[in-house]
């Protein structure tokens, strides 16, 4: 839909959170409580980050503004207009790491940046976090400031840097913040503006949870139950291996059902002091977060240009919070944790009826969806193995025994959402586990239900082509991602073929495969571009490892070591050999064809030259 056409004439002045200082006047105020800076533009939807905190914070009773997209490059007039807040400045790169946003795998500028009006690129700087805090502080010295969003969430310990090639301290060490929030944050959030509402100073708040602040380092204590003392930075900087372990630590306190262990990590004469999460938010919680008045609508001050994330999930819903997959290049878990937060079906339903209001709304439903489209409402049957448990994921090696993985509710939403009046049909364009769905528990009843999940999302929730995540077909690379043996998406086409075939459908299964993983070697790629030239595919979904903070694979390409066992692991560095793996996505490009034998014949596999290309035609003579 042309951006132009969304009708705003319904809308009033209060239905948005103030961006200026004239739309803060025409609610009647003088002041505001908390100005938000955000990398984002200002979308007044649950899917956006700034909106999630701005709402919630108005929902306590605070007035709240939004400073999307700041200039920083000029007066710095929009770091002025509101003046000092009552009680903090909040400040987020946007719902990207800034460096995600801005570049490649190949570390190349990229041209566009979807969460800017008309994919302009150039509409924050590198490390907004920094940046922002940074001005801030020079014009406010005495204002508290507070980080969040997935910069600082994913940067709060010591962390490896891939764009600058080199390992940094806690985003707190280096960027002019008091506190820095990590997770979702809309509970810690809320208790913060109250805390200082109620006159505490923000340096005195020490045991917020899901927060990270720099003490002295004569505040450390020494290890014990509620304690665990990480290697210091300047340990990591000498020694990787001590990196290494310290982020096993890291992960498996990110993952806690309820709370687990203080972290502490020296720098320099400080130490870095990082609170315990929160327990996953109940479902009243989380119903109450999504049923917030937002607009659902990028704000007029953007009228007539396309935000393209905004485009990708105006008519799509999310049904839960976090994720128990635990894959190595994902860092969802160490944002959201494993434990997953299900809305109630009526909270679901009552944004599905929301979508189905919006003028240029068609009938069709994009996604009804999460971090891992099937993960709603699985949990472990016994809870307090779940409080004992420190495995990252639920999934890896096996699917675990004490979880519950019914599809049952999830095919109840499904069929509800599909009978309200005004929709079609609604699709599934999050990722799907297929290794949930194909697990087989043994109760015949879940069983069943799975395996009806598996033939509806084939046969009613596919917009012609399904997505999914293999990532890889060796299953020594698969097992270091922490994904299932390709064997299990051989067994998922299968089914899907089967379906179609019945149904009298040609929908596409579309697999998401990576090259240059750690643990991933030529041959390694060579056999993926044969395995998948025997499964008719021509692959479309692939990209390079992009090191980003704070995943398990990040942690072995920057150290060399794998962090639970210290084996070494291999791992494809510099551009060339980036490229040989690449390539063999490629293999039915003639461009490549050379290149592709040549190396062949180097890494000793000319077997799999006949495989790739068949037998050359015998030379004719004229």
């Amino acid at each position: 839909m042309k951006p132009d056409a969304i009708d705003y004439s319904k809308l009033k002045p209060g239905d948005w959170l103030p961006t200026s200082v004239k739309e803060m006047k025409a609610l009647g105020w003088d002041y505001v409580d908390v100005v938000l800076f955000s990398g984002d533009a200002y979308v007044d939807h649950p899917s956006f980050g700034a909106a999630v905190i701005g709402r919630t914070l108005q929902a306590a009773g605070y007035k709240v503004a939004i400073v999307p997209q700041p200039n920083w490059q000029d007066d710095l007039r929009d770091f002025r207009k509101f003046g000092r807040p009552r009680l903090f400045f909040g400040i987020s790169a946007g719902a990207m790491d800034s460096m995600v946003n801005h570049y490649t795998a190949n570390r190349r500028r990229r041209s566009d940046d979807a969460y800017t009006p008309g994919g302009r690129h150039g509409a924050r700087p590198d490390y907004p976090t920094i940046v922002y805090s940074d001005i801030l502080r020079k014009l406010y010295p005495d204002a508290p400031i507070v980080a969040g969003g997935i910069e600082a969430s994913l940067r709060r310990l010591s962390h490896y840097d891939y764009w600058q090639d080199r390992l940094r301290p806690s985003i707190i060490c280096e960027a002019s913040v008091d506190m820095l929030l990590y997770g979702m944050g809309e509970k810690t959030i809320v208790e913060l503006a109250r805390r200082l509402d109620a006159g505490e100073q923000i340096g005195d708040i020490d045991n917020l949870r899901q927060s990270a602040i720099l003490r002295p380092l004569s505040e450390m204590p020494n290890a014990d139950a509620d304690n665990i003392v990480l290697s210091s930075f300047e340990e990591c900087l000498a020694e990787k291996r001590a990196q290494a372990f310290n982020f096993k630590h890291i992960e498996q306190q990110s993952n806690r059902l309820d709370g687990g262990a203080i972290l502490w990590q020296a720098t320099g004469n400080k130490v870095v002091k990082v609170n315990p999460m929160h327990p996953a938010m109940t479902q009243g919680e989380i119903d109450a977060a999504f049923d917030l008045p937002y607009t659902r609508l990028p704000h007029p001050r953007y009228k007539g240009k396309t935000i393209p994330a905004y485009e990708m999930i105006r008519h799509s819903i999310n049904l839960h919070r976090g994720c128990f997959g635990g894959c190595a290049f994902c860092t969802i878990s160490a944002h959201q944790g494993k434990f997953i937060a299900s809305r109630s079906k009526e909270s679901i339903l009552r944004e599905a009826i929301q979508v189905t209001h919006m003028p240029d709304f068609k009938g069709y439903i994009s996604d009804l969806g999460g971090p891992s489209a099937n993960m709603y409402a699985m949990e472990g049957r016994d809870k307090s193995l779940c409080a004992k448990c420190l495995r990252p994921s639920c999934l890896h090696p096996l699917p675990c025994a004490n979880l519950n993985t019914d599809h049952s509710a999830l095919l109840d939403i499904y069929r509800c959402v599909d009978s309200l009046p005004g929709v079609k049909k609604s699709f599934i364009g999050s990722g799907i586990r297929y290794d949930l769905s194909l697990h087989h528990t043994g109760n015949a009843d879940i069983d069943s239900a799975n395996r009806r999940y598996n033939e509806e999302l084939i046969s009613k929730h596919v917009s012609g082509r399904l997505k999914v995540a293999p990532e890889h077909t060796s299953d020594l690379v698969l097992s270091i991602m922490r994904k299932p043996p390709f064997k299990l998406f051989k067994e998922f086409k299968r089914l899907f073929d089967n379906v179609n075939e019945r149904a009298n459908m040609r929908q596409q299964l579309i697999p998401y495969f990576i090259s240059s993983h750690p643990g991933c070697r030529e041959e390694d790629m060579a056999s993926l571009a044969v395995e998948t030239k025997a499964l008719d595919f021509k692959l479309e979904q692939i990209q390079d490892f992009t090191p980003t903070p704070m995943t398990l694979a990040t942690e072995i390409y920057y150290t060399g070591i794998h962090p639970y066992t210290g084996e070494k692991i291999y791992t494809a560095r510099d551009a060339d050999e980036k490229l040989r793996q690449r390539m063999f996505f490629f293999w039915y490009d003639p461009a490549y064809r050379a290149m592709i034998t040549s190396t062949l014949h180097k890494i000793g596999r000319s077997d799999l030259i006949t495989k790739l290309f068949g037998k050359r035609p015998p030379h004719r003579h004229n």
